[in-house]
């Protein structure tokens, strides 16, 4: 195990609120400050660890994937650029809901509890309510409050924040963040399609290890290792074929293979994989082999996406639902108008979502056709012409050539049966 491995179990065994400095670290582990500098900003990155303005670096929860919709109030700090002004020690404590004390006392009373967080002004008779009922404070309009409600803070260790924005710009504010959060939510990662036994070889293993292992797992594919289990290349039967029980694995190898961090998400692995044609590829944390993901765990976490209830809109949803999907014989069309929200600063339709409306047209029509999901390996555009708001628009996708891996589609926009835009989409198909 290496020093940094060392510190960083150190830390994971720190009370949850415990602060953590570098000079503490480096005389417990007996390390330079350079070391442990590094090592508390690698926990920083696993999460165990957060840095708060004006409170220093403290140890904190890690936040797993089920819980990634609460808040803490170290994120509302950073999110609504504030600063802690008591109750420091209860910063990475995690949200319940939020609420607005623009009413009278007695009626705030009756919509707060423990873990919620009120935004409210300088209003020091709800200030004390609030903390009564162990609920956390933002002061918004950069107001303070009185020295006794800030004792009262630290000793319940209930965050009271204050921040220079208004109310109505700080519900704008953490309103969009929530929705970014659970759109994030809605993106699946590497991570959560891995299987969970993971299955490698080490750089001293042989031809015949490598035999052992396949009749014992299945797989047919393995990373290999050194003694960090740093990824350090992949091998296959092909590798192996004709070689002497008694070979290096190292010698057989794929050196230098392509990896993907365990952030990525499933959509750009099954891109990577397409793209570059393999079946496996090994899943790392930093250099770190953590899992392998396969295309068979993509085709699968693209069909659990699909299945999912969507609580989160991103723009390519919202510009979606203004459209119109109907099947054509020779393929499908797009119907809507141009809104808003689709055009650039000079008034007229972007063409970034022009683009995007004709990549989706082209996918719907592939899985039409297929019932396969693809991605783009080349889009072509002829010409877009100018298109102002309410224009009613149609989009028409037409699959001119197929393969076996490959799928060319023809897409056209029109305006009042005029042509103003035609593109030509490439897409690779995502096979079993």
């Amino acid at each position: 195990m290496t020093k940094n491995e060392q510190i960083l179990l150190y830390i994971q065994g720190l009370p949850i609120g415990s602060k953590i400095s570098v000079r503490q670290i480096a005389q417990a582990m007996e390390v330079s400050e350079g070391t442990a500098y590094k090592a508390i900003k690698d926990a920083e990155v696993e999460g165990i660890v957060s840095t708060i303005p004006r409170v220093g670096t403290i140890r904190v929860e890690k936040v797993e994937d089920k819980r990634i919709q609460q808040l803490t109030f170290a994120e509302i700090l950073n999110i609504v650029e504030g600063h802690v002004i008591g109750g420091h020690e209860g910063i990475y404590k995690t949200i319940s809901k939020f609420v607005i004390g623009a009413m009278a006392l007695e009626e705030i009373a009756k919509y707060i509890s423990e873990g919620d967080l009120l935004i409210v002004g300088n209003r020091d008779d709800v200030h004390k309510l609030a903390l009564d009922k162990g609920c956390a404070i933002l002061i918004t309009g950069g107001f303070s409050c009185k020295e006794e409600i800030k004792k009262m803070a630290n000793e319940k260790k209930l965050p009271i924040i204050s921040t220079s924005y208004d109310t109505f710009t700080i519900t704008s504010i953490i309103n969009r963040n929530i929705q970014e959060r659970l759109i994030r939510k809605q993106v699946l990662l590497a991570e959560g399609i891995m299987p969970k036994k993971l299955h490698y070889l080490e750089n001293t293993c042989k031809v015949r290890d490598m035999k052992r292992m396949i009749e014992a797992t299945g797989h047919s594919r393995f990373p290999v290792v050194d003694k960090n289990m740093h990824v350090i290349g992949i091998v296959t039967p092909r590798d192996i074929a004709g070689a002497d029980d008694g070979d290096s694995i190292v010698d057989l190898m794929t050196e230098d293979p392509i990896t993907i961090d365990k952030n990525t998400s499933v959509a750009y692995a099954s891109h990577v994989m397409i793209w570059e044609g393999i079946e496996m590829v090994p899943v790392v944390d930093g250099k770190k082999l953590v899992g392998v993901v396969t295309r068979q765990d993509v085709i699968r976490g693209l069909q659990y996406i699909r299945n999912q209830p969507h609580m989160g809109e991103s723009f390519e949803d919202i510009l979606f639902h203004h459209c119109k999907v109907e099947e054509t014989e020779n393929g499908l069309k797009l119907t809507g108008e141009i809104t808003p929200m689709m055009l650039n600063d000079l008034g007229i339709a972007s063409a970034g979502v022009l683009v995007m409306l004709m990549s989706t047209a082209g996918h719907l029509v592939i899985k039409k056709q297929k019932h396969l999901d693809s991605v783009i390996d080349s889009f072509m555009v002829y010409f877009i012409k100018p298109l102002q708001m309410e224009n009613k628009i149609e989009i028409q996708a037409e699959i001119l050539n197929m393969g076996r891996k490959f799928y060319k589609v023809d897409i056209l926009v029109f305006h009042e049966k005029e042509i103003v835009s035609k593109a030509m989409m490439s897409a690779k198909l995502l096979k079993r």
